[in-house]
């Protein structure tokens, strides 16, 4: 018996490595194992704080801190107590928990420090929607201004149903309408993504896990292989139900005109291979078993961490691995006090932010030259590949033929000589 249940046991293991599928962290089980759902009463901004349990974490001897946009004065909590927003604190290993803590604008620099001294040269990216607002795509959960808090014309039940596949299965129509604003084609990258690309130019990326859908790292320039898009995107296509590829084109022509693309084998809806709660995540994003484990810096950038898996796969990394979290607030594990020695937060505006890590790397003017040629040449072949072919038959030849007529002449002769 008990060698047929390791049999069991193991099966399952190999099962949960090869195939994961996408969830709300909200919708995770509870420690008396009921389920939390996604409309419940926490709602979708509701936070939450994570026990840090790995003992391995107690061996990272290197700094903490905890940093903002601003560093100027400091906030007190009705309990009499500082606050840490918007603060930057160092606490030293031998000193208690509860020692005096002197503000200091540091975090960016640390690591900045650490990358200049060659300390970090296998650096991986954690992505959400944050880097991409600067784009003019708006995240999903900021209150007001996110997708979630915006679906009320879509009639549906609970903000991620939107992207919930049995949902969908039923009723398509929601996420095609939004699906019209959120295809690639008219938005650029910006700073932040050129910022991750240098980091690829200067050979220290080693991968970028990106949670958007918008494919604009590939576009700043990233190469395919340095880019794990976890939740799909609309460059492919494929029926829902069974996975028939479908031409991604011909599946935008359609949502594009408010119609429904079928698959022709089974009649069931197509939709872009974006993936939704409930689906497999792509193959390439188990490249995080190898990644992960080998990182010497991993910067977290915009996002909420409140979507498995990736909102765990930043805990993944080494203990004694360096974590910079760039964003507007505290989240996962960064939301937590003490934070893990070695654990570093900037928060605020996430472009000014990189903007400042950049200056800090020197990298400022690089970048901004790497912006003004990509983009130059992005518009070049924009304009070539809209441009009629024989442009220079409007122009007349040397010998007052135009160049039409010249090129009428040099057929006929041509044929003559046949």
């Amino acid at each position: 018996m008990s060698r047929l249940r390791s049999s069991v046991d193991k099966k399952a293991s190999q099962t949960s490595v090869n195939r994961i599928t996408r969830s709300s962290s909200s919708q995770a089980r509870t420690h008396d194992g009921t389920e939390s759902r996604a409309h419940s009463g926490l709602g979708c901004y509701g936070k939450q704080r994570r026990k840090q349990t790995d003992p391995s974490l107690a061996q990272n001897l290197s700094q903490m801190s905890v940093s903002g946009q601003n560093c100027e004065g400091t906030e007190t909590r009705a309990d009499g107590e500082p606050s840490l927003e918007g603060q930057f604190f160092t606490s030293e290993p031998d000193q208690p928990s509860h020692a005096a803590k002197s503000p200091s604008c540091g975090g960016l620099t640390t690591i900045a420090r650490l990358m200049k001294l060659g300390r970090c040269k296998k650096v991986l990216v954690v992505a959400g929607a944050g880097i991409s607002t600067a784009s003019g795509i708006p995240d999903f959960r900021t209150p007001g201004t996110g997708l979630y808090a915006n679906l009320e014309k879509f009639n549906v039940p609970y903000p991620e149903a939107i992207f919930n596949i049995d949902y969908f299965s039923n009723d398509p129509q929601p996420f095609f309408s939004l699906a019209k604003a959120l295809y690639p084609g008219s938005h650029r990258p910006n700073y932040i993504h050129y910022f991750i690309r240098m980091l690829h130019h200067k050979g220290l990326l080693l991968r970028v896990y990106t949670q958007n859908i918008d494919g604009l790292e590939k576009v700043c320039g990233i190469p395919d292989d340095k880019v794990v898009e976890a939740h799909g995107s609309f460059a492919t296509a494929s029926c829902h139900l069974c996975y028939t590829p479908f031409p991604a084109e011909d599946a935008k022509v359609d949502i594009m005109n408010d119609k429904v693309p079928v698959c022709s084998f089974c009649s069931a809806t197509v939709k872009p291979d974006v993936v939704f709660f409930g689906e497999d995540l792509p193959q390439k994003y188990f490249l995080h078993t190898k990644d992960f484990p080998k990182a010497d810096l991993l910067i977290i950038m915009g996002t909420s961490l409140q979507i498995e898996p990736c909102a765990s796969l930043v805990n993944t990394v080494r203990s004694s691995v360096p974590r910079l979290l760039l964003n507007r607030h505290a989240v996962g594990a960064f939301d937590q006090v003490p934070l893990r020695r070695g654990d570093h937060m900037e928060l605020g505006d996430l472009e000014v932010t990189v903007r400042r890590f950049a200056d800090l790397l020197g990298w400022n003017h690089e970048i901004q030259d790497l912006m003004r040629s990509h983009e130059a040449a992005s518009i070049g072949a924009l304009v070539s590949c809209c441009s009629p072919p024989l442009t220079a038959s409007r122009g007349r030849s040397s010998d007052g033929d135009t160049d039409s007529e010249t090129d009428s002449k040099s057929s006929t002769s041509y044929n003559s000589n046949q």
